[in-house]
């Protein structure tokens, strides 16, 4: 059987979703491909080329995505963010204050992200919630399958207040001493906070000023 070029197989396959993972790093091999006196050029013709990849598959194909997944978000550059979007932004998965504080970042830069969720704790689906939350990796047998779809169906109940504006109400911090984690979004003509208590908060109720409310859109 004669082998298909492969500048045939998205087309041939109608793939309309590219995913470019990076995981590894990079520095020290474009290092030292230079000269001392010529330090980043490597590096500089290698981004050059994967941005001018990444065009020509757009002009070739203008409704595909592309999934720009790096290693925990590590290539979210704005000439990336200009081109893709990071659909699973880090494969920390199972830790609710890293679910948390990505969101916290992300959010500030990018106007849609995602990330995988691999459990049916509320806690831990509610502290992933963003734009896009798949379930991920459940080859696992101490995963309710109902539970996942109760998650599932929440994420879907607020997908769109995702992805809207945001403001962060509370200080950044990854600590179990903190007594709240907060944000809130708006879109839609509504809106949603996210509010997360750590194990070592002792607070049982906080004031936090919303943004973004419009009375005239019925938005107290």
């Amino acid at each position: 059987m004669a082998h298909r070029p492969r500048r045939r197989l998205l087309t041939e396959q109608g793939i309309d979703l590219y995913r470019q993972d990076f995981k590894h790093g990079p520095a020290r091999l474009l290092a030292a491909a230079d000269a001392p006196d010529r330090q980043g050029i490597t590096e500089i013709r290698h981004v050059e080329g994967y941005l001018a990849y990444w065009d020509e598959l757009r002009r070739r194909h203008p409704n595909m995505l592309i999934d720009s997944c790096a290693s925990g978000g590590r290539r979210n550059d704005l000439e990336t963010l200009r081109r893709a979007v990071p659909l699973l932004r880090s494969d920390l998965h199972p830790r609710a204050r890293g679910q948390q504080g990505h969101t916290y970042g992300c959010a500030f830069w990018y106007p849609y992200f995602g990330t995988g969720v691999n459990s049916d704790d509320p806690y831990l689906s509610r502290s992933a919630l963003c734009p896009t939350s798949p379930a991920a990796d459940m080859r696992r047998t101490d995963v309710s399958y109902d539970g996942v779809r109760k998650r599932v169906a929440e994420w879907r109940a607020t997908a769109d207040l995702l992805f809207g504006d945001y403001w962060p109400l509370t200080p950044y911090s990854l600590g179990d001493d903190v007594d709240r984690l907060a944000s809130s979004s708006a879109g839609l003509g509504c809106g949603m906070v996210q509010a997360f208590r750590r194990a070592g908060q002792h607070l049982r109720n906080a004031r936090m000023p919303l943004r973004g409310l419009d009375r005239r859109r019925g938005i107290p």
